[in-house]
């Protein structure tokens, strides 16, 4: 080592003498004793001599701020600076695997091959895959005829027939038909786990976070059919009636039925169901005579097979490659597909439509892909010796964060904004919990980065990001959302060194950032209001309604003083709109007239206003005042809805 960093000097080197006495500069004469230039006569020879130039020392802008510091803030500003710079020499953290000979059994064992027949065998797994994978979700496809009514609608586990009043206009004329129609459908799996996420009226109760199946007791005049309301959740309903299962989804027909005067409530199949005591316009069943559960029993959905299909492959992937590119490229890849196709996939109509939606978002997420391994994944992977830790921590915890609508269903978080956590049960002291952990492995990870000597330049990284997030959060009529993709990739920056922990927290955030674009694309970071409320309280006012009239079969409400802004008031009688107001007239009233059979009827308040182009805005409506069917008047509670 010496012999290469310091080569030997040549023999007249050698030879010539060292000075030992130190040189003794004239600075009278600007003459160099010990080295003097003479002349041919011997002389001295001073005109090549320059005059030194004086001593101009100006101290950096460093050591001005040190020496207007108090001397204990810059001494102790001294020690945390260099305590973060980590020791000298850094020390680089590795894996020292568990029973490391049988860990690497299976790759020495693909070692002996030579190279062109190991290229062959891994260019036959990744076509395996493709193949087994396309011949699977193509035998599980939907069948082109259910019972004699046609090829099923692709619906997802929120489609219904009625989405709400304002949608669906005055007397519900928008979602027409109500009756004599039947359908065939079909329902993803899992369909038990989707819950309306925002407050939502149904008569006089307010109902949240919980699947959105109103009625589903038999009606004898139905045949003993379960009978649902128009605005039920079509899949939860079918999973309540038994027509398919929530494991594997399926098929069946729905047939639409006219008005029907009450909706009861029963718990079935893992739905507890909401009651409505009165009529509404749109109600439904399911068909099952045997011709169409014969049809209907052969539709099912192959994302269960499919992922121990794609969960081999990626095992596989981890326990044979060494190399960082061959291992994360292929795991991605699957890893994207089963969530975009299969797992949690998008709406779609058709198979091809699907592949289209899906190819479209993997080229844009393999190219963020490509950049995230170019400056974490690599990192981390690089020379690990334990395939088997890092299959079951980095392709498991990868497994996890894809897979976050079945592993997170449990946490009583569905969206990272304010106005959810703040609504949701539990929500606060989940996310308390999950920032408790999430602190303790940024310190674990900080404490690794500073014995490598990088502490200083993550901190950099990651007050850049702080202010880049601060600048966004601050953009006028914008609202920052932290999406599982944004989540994933502010933080896998961390994870670029080598440590069980960060292999675990790195193949979950690489899941995360999957599930995220595979279902959802590339959505905005930064979202207007409306958007990100939805279909969510405004915090508007709300008209103040007189007291009614009420004269034998018919109640008279009347109103003042619009809210400005808006034109008119739209009444809701039992859950539809029956008065659109106009003009903008401050005063109004309505006369609502009941039908024989009494029941009770609800009654609810907004304000409307009109747009360019046939647009229509909506306040918040007031709680439900009840007329009872005795012919009493509740009053209006307080609050909105």
């Amino acid at each position: 080592m010496a012999a290469r960093d310091n080569p030997p000097k040549s023999a007249s080197a050698r030879a010539t003498p060292t000075p030992t006495a130190p040189e003794h500069i004239d600075l009278e004469h600007g003459t160099n004793r010990g080295h003097s230039s003479r002349g041919a006569h011997g002389s001295l020879d001073t005109r090549h001599v320059a005059a030194p130039r004086p001593c101009t020392y100006s101290p950096t802008w460093k050591k001005r701020i040190g020496r207007r510091m108090p001397a204990p803030v810059a001494r102790w500003s001294h020690k945390v600076v260099t305590w973060m710079k980590g020791p000298k020499p850094p020390k680089i953290h590795g894996i020292t695997p568990f029973l490391e000979r049988w860990q690497t059994l299976p790759s020495r064992l693909l070692a002996r091959l030579p190279k062109w027949l190991r290229v062959g065998v891994y260019a036959t797994a990744c076509i395996l895959w493709v193949v087994i994978f396309a011949v699977v979700i193509s035998d599980y496809g939907l069948p082109s005829d259910i019972g004699g009514f046609g090829a099923p609608v692709k619906l997802v586990c929120v489609n219904n027939l009625w989405p709400s009043p304002q949608y669906c206009g005055p007397d519900g004329r928008d979602c027409l038909p109500f009756s004599n129609i039947s359908f065939a459908f079909n329902c993803p799996a899992s369909c038990l786990s989707a819950e309306i996420l925002n407050p939502r009226a149904i008569g006089p109760d307010i109902v949240n976070y919980r699947p959105l199946v109103v009625g589903g007791t038999p009606d004898p005049a139905e045949n003993g059919a379960y009978v649902y309301r128009g605005d039920s959740f079509i899949c939860g309903a079918a999973i309540h009636a038994g027509v398919v299962s929530n494991s594997n989804g399926g098929c069946g027909v729905l047939s639409l039925i006219g008005e029907q005067d009450s909706f009861g409530a029963v718990s079935r199949n893992g739905i507890s169901s909401i009651g409505f005591d009165s009529h509404f316009p749109m109600s439904f069943s399911f068909d099952q005579t045997p011709a169409v559960v014969s049809t209907a029993g052969k539709c099912q959905d192959a994302r269960w097979n499919l992922l121990i299909h794609s969960t081999i492959f990626t095992a596989l992937f981890g326990l044979f490659t060494t190399s960082p590119a061959t291992f994360f490229a292929p795991i991605f890849t699957i890893l994207f597909f089963q969530i975009g196709m299969a797992s949690d996939p998008p709406s779609y109509s058709n198979l091809a439509s699907l592949a289209s939606t899906t190819i479209g978002r993997f080229l844009p997420a393999a190219l963020v892909a490509a950049l995230f391994y170019r400056f974490s994944v690599r990192k981390t992977l690089r020379n690990c010796r334990a395939p088997v830790e890092k299959t079951i921590l980095w392709v498991g915890g990868a497994w996890v964060g894809a897979l976050g609508n079945y592993t997170f269903d449990q946490i009583p978080i569905q969206r990272l904004t304010g106005h959810d956590i703040r609504q949701q049960p539990g929500a606060i002291t989940a996310l308390v919990i999950i920032v408790l952990v999430l602190f303790a492995v940024v310190l674990y990870q900080a404490w690794c980065f500073r014995n490598e000597a990088r502490l200083p330049r993550y901190l950099a990284l990651y007050a850049t990001f702080g202010i880049g997030l601060g600048i966004l959060a601050a953009l006028p009529k914008l609202n920052l959302r932290i999406h599982h993709y944004v989540l994933a990739l502010l933080l896998l920056p961390g994870t670029a060194l080598q440590t069980r922990v960060s292999l675990l927290c790195q193949g979950l955030l690489v899941g995360l950032f999957v599930n995220g674009i595979a279902r959802w694309d590339f959505d905005p970071i930064v979202q207007t209001a409306a958007a990100l409320r939805g279909d969510a309280q405004l915090g508007s006012g709300v008209p103040s309604i007189l007291e009614p009239i009420i004269n034998g079969t018919s109640i008279t409400f009347a109103w003042k003083n619009l809210l400005r802004g808006y034109d008119g008031v739209s009444v809701l009688v039992n859950d539809v709109e029956r008065h659109r107001g106009t003009g903008g007239a401050n005063q109004g009233s309505f006369t609502w007239s009941r039908t024989e059979g009494a029941k009770d009827e609800y009654f609810r308040f907004g304000f409307i206003a009109y747009e360019l182009f046939g647009g229509l805005s909506y306040s918040d409506f007031t709680r439900a005042g009840t007329w009872w069917s005795n012919g009493t008047w509740s009053g209006i509670p307080a609050g909105r809805t």
